[in-house]
């Protein structure tokens, strides 16, 4: 066997489609195209998911669900996880070192999910009712976070009065 011996099997290979060469190759004249319309001229394609403009399947689907923006920033934790780690003194910083929790949440909050037999301080960190009592059954404490400031809505016009009367009032 010679490198210059060697060809693809009988078959294999076959000619391309040289399309618009007339018509005994069987693709002349509308080169495959079709007669007429937008498909058959230059340039008369459109985009994907176009439906001649009606309303697109795409868009007369409704939307499904709801993805929160800050899903990644909280996280879970079970009382089983506590009981596992070093620490006694737990805040958002021992459960990153001890890699409880991963280094990107910014809060966390413990559930009632397995058991807790040992004495831990809880502090900062979000608790569960079910998780604070577990915690102050095994004669630990709970130190909850502190409370975020609520933004406050726009003041009300004062007693509720419409604007309109309100400027009839300043003209008297």
């Amino acid at each position: 066997m010679r490198l210059n011996g060697l060809k693809p099997a009988p078959g294999s290979k076959s000619a391309r489609h040289r399309v618009g060469r007339g018509i005994g190759s069987g693709w002349g004249k509308t080169a495959g195209l079709g007669h007429k319309g937008q498909r058959a001229r230059a340039g008369g394609y459109h985009k994907v998911g176009f439906e001649g403009g009606q309303m697109p399947l795409h868009r007369r689907l409704p939307k499904r669900g709801f993805v929160s923006p800050t899903r990644d920033a909280t996280a879970e934790v079970r009382l089983s996880d506590l009981q596992r780690m070093k620490a006694t003194e737990i805040d958002l910083a021992a459960l990153k070192a001890e890699r409880v929790v991963p280094g990107s949440v910014l809060e966390a909050k413990v559930i009632l999910s397995g058991k807790l037999e040992r004495k831990v301080a809880l502090k900062g960190v979000k608790a569960s009712k079910g998780a604070k009592a577990a915690i102050e059954a095994a004669g630990g404490t709970y130190v909850a976070p502190p409370e975020k400031p609520k933004k406050e809505k726009k003041a009300q016009k004062a007693e509720g009065e419409p604007a309109e009367q309100s400027a009839d009032k300043a003209k008297e």
